[in-house]
């Protein structure tokens, strides 16, 4: 009997190891309690049962913060100078598929606070009520930037009640898709504001508040290095970046791409979640799950943190990690630098930092706490697709699993290491003493007492500022120190001379990236003659930093900047980072600069040469550009559509932004056809495309368009005059579409499911 058994175990065996494995992310030793059979339902559970739920990487905890009633839709969040947390709720975000509430003003600003310190919030401060969707905040000096579309406010606080309002931009968002207005306001260590999915940034300076245009970054969250460079992503992409300091390179609206921004800092765009993830916008498309109906790659990516804590071991600091609400997980990504550049990686395959098998679980944002926890806010909720591009196929699955409500939930949570004791940083009120708090391991910590100073406007503490920076090199400290000599108006040529002179490669480029606050009309002749000794050594690390701060003295000696921008450019002739760089100075400047280049009888194959006729034509083809506000006055729907809609991912120009779409200037798929156009804009189209001999397609853009004609705001006459609208702006011209062109198609289509593919239609 005995070897009866053995070869019926062998025999097991074998069928055990052909059968087919399961998904990576569910073979950790996970008890049935936590691994439901039955995946067709989603029950609201409590935190605590969440929590059960959930596989964390070995050697973390995950423990519960705030949940409702305490806490309801979070979706942002920011910690004050007592560790308090003001927490952005989004209650009327899509209360049902047809997103019927948005328009209700039922969200909030609160603040939540731990009072007898067990690491459990046990009071709820409402500060500011009656709000429109609200999805962004920003503490700064005696009050808070709150975004409430389309407008930016900044409100005094006064006794933690809301003061005096004043309105900072009253267009901060444009048009009604959720999912694709700006976002984040993040307080960066150049003492400017950035969002994602926005080109502005704004800082405020006495009682005046500055916007500057900028980078278009993201979609949803921003976060920060050590160095003050920005990561963020699009929900297709898990990691985008810039290689330099956020505010430079951004002056020259005629150059479409400057290169260092908006990179991809990694192409692995691979999920792993424990459980079937149905509930996807486009899961009836092949590829977008897998065998077991999981998840293969991001659809939501969302929220990242790049952690700069002092709790985790070594090996996570600069890990940046990446929250994905659609398939309840997230993820872990390995940072590395190889000069001005950076790169990440998967931190492991086939699983995940954290996973649920909670389907709302809906991780939406990631952050670094005071005490060098890594801080969950969990939406907690069934739909978080937003109504704009809701297809039939999730509104079947909403409905089969009941996942519209409630909508009145929502959770924090922290991770820390096991073992690990996570005690919030008490940041002092004394102004020399926040200055040692530069110092500090934690990196929010560092971040806060910059932002302290500044806003408490310490201006006694410069000497003690002044001591960090001259031991700079090699040192943190002594970059915060010199940005907050910057944010109180106090930095001088002799704080900043040396530092162009010093040897750590990383100072050195952050003294570059200061000038434009350093260089005056008095002193600009101090630094004329280190720009030149710089521009005369071969730095390739150096030499873009310096290619975009040659503008800083530009405009007090405009020869020796011009004779600078020619030295560079021949030095670097095909260094795509230098030659842009170079570039974004000189809006208007284009060819009278190509001129004076041209004079050098340089090779005008390279690089800097097709970079200025590229340019040139560029700005020739934009001379030509129809009236937009004539075809606003003609389209007025379609107009107001493409903003909301089209715009995020086509850009304002229709030229397409980076990541994200192709082109529809110029566009053989939005000239030709109606049939095939209309089609499109009512199913979507998925990627590869071809649009003007260029191939298009994952992981450089989002590999698919969705379409509209599942929206029920959005009716055929809608459709008709977008269609119109886009045929006739910019370079393109061809015939208008009509309401009845547009029935006739949405007829003829009416069983399709699904986008169509580039192989599908008859092509343009």
């Amino acid at each position: 009997m005995s070897r009866i058994y053995s070869v019926l175990f062998v025999l097991v065996v074998f069928i055990i190891s052909c059968y087919p494995k399961k998904h990576p992310a569910t073979d950790e030793q996970v008890s049935s309690a936590v691994r439901p059979d039955d995946f067709e339902s989603a029950p609201v559970v409590s935190a605590e049962e969440s929590i059960s739920k959930m596989i964390l990487e070995d050697g973390f905890k995950i423990e519960l913060v705030a949940a409702e009633p305490d806490i309801s839709s979070p979706v942002a969040m920011n910690f004050d100078d007592k560790n308090r947390m003001w927490v952005v709720e989004m209650e009327g975000y899509m209360t049902d598929a047809d997103g019927s509430e948005e328009d209700k003003k039922n969200g909030r600003i609160v603040i939540l606070e731990d009072k007898n310190k067990d690491g459990r919030v046990d009071k709820r401060k409402v500060f500011l009520d009656f709000l429109v969707l609200p999805r962004a905040l920003c503490l700064i000096e005696n009050g808070i930037l709150v975004a409430e579309p389309p407008r930016l406010w900044f409100i005094e606080i006064k006794d933690d009640k809301p003061g005096k309002k004043i309105l900072v931009d009253e267009s901060y968002t444009e048009g009604g898709n959720v999912e694709a207005q700006a976002n984040g306001l993040f307080r960066a260590m150049d003492n400017w504001i950035y969002s994602g999915g926005s080109e502005k940034r704004y800082r405020k300076v006495g009682d005046k508040w500055l916007t500057e245009r900028t980078h278009l970054r993201g979609q949803w969250g921003i976060t920060q290095d050590d160095y003050g460079r920005l990561y963020y992503n699009n929900n297709s992409q898990n990691l985008l970046g810039d290689y330099f300091q956020p505010g430079l390179g951004a002056g020259n609206e005629n150059l479409q791409r400057v290169r260092g921004f908006n990179e991809r800092i990694i192409s692995d765009n691979r999920v792993y979640p424990a459980r079937p993830t149905p509930g996807v916008n486009r899961g009836y498309k092949d590829n977008v799950l897998d065998s077991a109906r999981r998840l293969v790659s991001f659809t939501a990516a969302c929220g990242p943190a790049l952690y700069r804590g002092d709790l985790f071991d070594e090996q996570y600091y600069n890990n940046v990690f990446v929250a994905e609400p659609a398939a309840n997980l997230i993820k872990r990504n390995a940072l590395s630098g190889k000069g001005f550049t950076t790169e990440a990686k998967q931190a492991y395959q086939g699983k995940e930092f954290l996973v649920s098998f909670d389907e709302r679980f809906r991780p939406v944002s990631l952050y670094n706490g005071p005490d060098g926890a890594l801080y969950v806010v969990d939406m907690y909720r069934g739909i978080i697709q937003h109504k704009s591009f809701l297809t039939d196929y999730l509104k079947n699955e909403i409905k089969k699993r009941s996942l519209e409500k409630p909508t009145n939930c929502g959770r924090i949570y922290k991770i820390t290491p096991k073992g690990g004791v996570a005690k919030a940083v008490q940041m002092p009120s004394n102004p020399l003493k926040l200055v040692d708090m530069l110092k500090h391991q934690n990196g929010w910590v560092r971040d806060k007492a910059q932002q302290m100073i500044i806003d408490g406007k310490y201006l006694q503490t410069a000497a003690k500022l002044r001591e960090i920076l001259a031991m700079a090199s090699g040192n943190l400290a002594g970059i915060h120190a010199m940005w907050t000599l910057e944010g109180l108006g106090l930095l001088k040529s002799s704080d900043v001379l040396p530092l162009l002179q010093n040897s750590d490669w990383n100072i050195k480029t952050q003294a570059l990236s200061v000038l434009r606050s350093a260089v005056t009309s008095t002193n600009y002749g101090e630094y004329t003659p280190v720009l030149q000794q710089l521009a005369s050594q071969t730095d390739t690390l150096i030499a873009p930093y310096l290619a975009f701060q040659i503008g800083s003295i530009q405009k007090f000696d405009g020869k020796a900047a011009n004779d600078l921008y020619l030295q560079i450019s021949k030095k670097y002739p095909n260094n795509a980072y230098v030659t842009d760089a170079v570039l974004s100075n000189l809006k208007g400047q284009e060819a009278s600069f190509y001129r004076q280049a041209l004079l050098l009888k340089p090779d005008t194959t390279q690089l800097v040469y097709a970079q200025l006729r590229r340019i040139l034509a560029d700005i020739k083809s934009n001379e030509s550009n129809k009236d937009a506000n004539l075809l606003r006055k003609q389209y007025p729907r379609g107009a107001s559509l493409f903003r909301t809609t089209c715009q995020p991912c086509h850009g304002a120009d229709g030229n397409g932004v980076r990541s994200l779409a192709p082109p529809l200037n110029r566009s053989e798929w939005v000239t030709g056809s109606k049939e095939t156009l209309i089609a499109i804009l009512l199913h979507g189209l998925s990627g590869p495309v071809k649009v003007n001999n260029k191939v298009y397609q994952a992981p450089e853009i989002n590999g698919d368009m969705p379409g509209v004609g599942s929206n029920k705001d959005i009716v055929d006459e809608d459709i008709a005059q977008l269609s119109s609208f886009i045929r006739n702006s910019w370079n393109n011209e061809a015939e208008k579409i009509s309401r009845d062109e547009v029935i006739k198609i949405r007829k003829k289509f009416e069983n399709k499911q699904g986008s169509f593919s580039a192989a599908e239609l008859s092509g343009p």
